[in-house]
């Protein structure tokens, strides 16, 4: 189905169809809100969903540290998100390249994940200076694309020229779907904004699903959208304080759900299909939510018992420092560890050997001279393929 026709789209949705300076078809989303009313079983999947945000929230404010787990957190949500893309790189080895050893994923792929964690620590950072805006967006997308594959993609920089969508190879005759053109960009950007900051009466879910589908039908950059608009998703739920911190992890949802997650956002655009979209992401948050809850429970249980180890071990305070960054980089090597506690080689090397013989990281092979330690059961929590893969 390509947009060289307007049958393509619903004849309610034809009047968004524009024909480009260049002649060919474009769509040009109409400003938000859309004329949206909740039925039912909206109504119904917006309390569920609101309800499990709600836990996932509280149970985050009672940890005693939420931001010291939200970094597995993070990290899983990085490496499903650009999976949903094509990366291949897994949770392994992203911690592994974070601690100076790349693993078996392609540099490239790993990196590309590594940048979102960047970018989404960046918009999220406390001392922040840009408020919420496309600059701030255009900013984490310059994190995004930089020193990867997508740098052609002038990282940082909305589009000056015409891109879309489609099966791998497409070209602008046969797209699925085509953004607006680059003359009606700022028109559309400039109506997002202005609606990211709006006092309007719905409820925030839903806000933030009419956000996530605008971003992406209008497509600012020439790469990365997808990322970036994923990482929209979670920078609101924080922003908007539905969360303490960053711990839900939407593509824990959206990669195994990828058709229908592509399906649902191109028919808001050619059926005006708000309801479809505004269901499977409902669903989406209420499932990640429960599933999000549990690993951030877990997490806690096993830095309980990390202590609980390592007090009967009789260990220095320094050890439980140790331990704690674990739940940020489930990685070690020795360099790290001794510039982590400010100790001399030996004594870091001291300190890695007692979580040896705690049982809290294992050895393994390493591909370069430093020797490479994992928290295991930290990646099985997060990630439960983790181990087998590298095992």
């Amino acid at each position: 189905m390509s947009i060289s026709s307007y049958e393509q789209f619903a004849v309610a949705q034809r009047r968004h169809v524009i024909k480009a300076e260049r002649g060919y078809l474009a769509f040009v989303p109409p400003p938000l809100p859309p004329e949206q009313v909740l039925d039912g079983e909206l109504v119904g999947l917006l309390s569920t969903a609101d309800r499990t945000i709600g836990e996932l929230a509280g149970a985050g404010r009672v940890l005693p540290n939420p931001h010291l787990l939200s970094g597995s957190i993070i990290r899983r949500e990085a490496v499903l998100s650009s999976r949903i893309e094509g990366a291949q790189a897994s949770l392994s080895d992203l911690v592994r390249f974070e601690a100076g050893q790349p693993g078996r994923g392609a540099d490239d792929d790993v990196r590309e994940v590594l940048n979102y964690v960047l970018a989404l620590r960046h918009v999220l950072a406390p001392d922040r200076v840009l408020p919420l805006s496309v600059r701030l967006l255009c900013d984490a997308h310059r994190i995004l694309l930089t020193d990867v594959r997508g740098g052609y993609a002038t990282p940082g920089e909305l589009r000056r020229s015409q891109n879309w969508i489609g099966r791998p190879g497409c070209t602008l005759a046969d797209a699925s779907y085509v953004p607006p053109p680059p003359e009606r960009l700022w028109e559309c950007l400039d109506a997002f904004e202005k609606y990211l900051h709006a006092d309007v009466q719905v409820p925030p879910l839903v806000n933030i699903a009419y956000l996530h589908y605008q971003f992406e039908a209008i497509h600012p950059f020439i790469d990365g959208n997808g990322r970036l608009g994923r990482l929209l998703i979670v920078l609101l739920l924080v922003e908007w304080g539905l969360l303490p911190a960053p711990l839900l992890d939407i593509s824990g949802y959206l990669e195994p759900h990828r058709d229908e997650y592509y399906q649902g956002l191109l028919e808001v655009s050619t059926e005006g299909d708000w309801a479809g979209w505004l269901r499977f992401f409902l669903t989406a948050v209420a499932e990640q939510a429960a599933d999000a809850m549990r690993r951030a429970r877990a997490l806690q249980t096993l830095r309980d018992d990390y202590r609980a180890r390592l007090i009967a071990a009789r260990s220095s305070s320094l050890l439980p420092r140790l331990a704690d960054h674990l739940f940020e980089v489930p990685a070690l090597t020795i360099k790290a560890a001794r510039d982590l506690l400010g100790v001399t080689h030996r004594a870091a090397t001291l300190n890695i050997d007692k979580l040896v013989a705690a049982d809290i990281v294992r050895e393994v092979p390493s591909s370069g001279r430093a020797r490479m330690f994992l928290a295991t059961e930290i990646l099985d929590v997060v990630d439960g393929t983790a181990r087998a893969d590298h095992d």
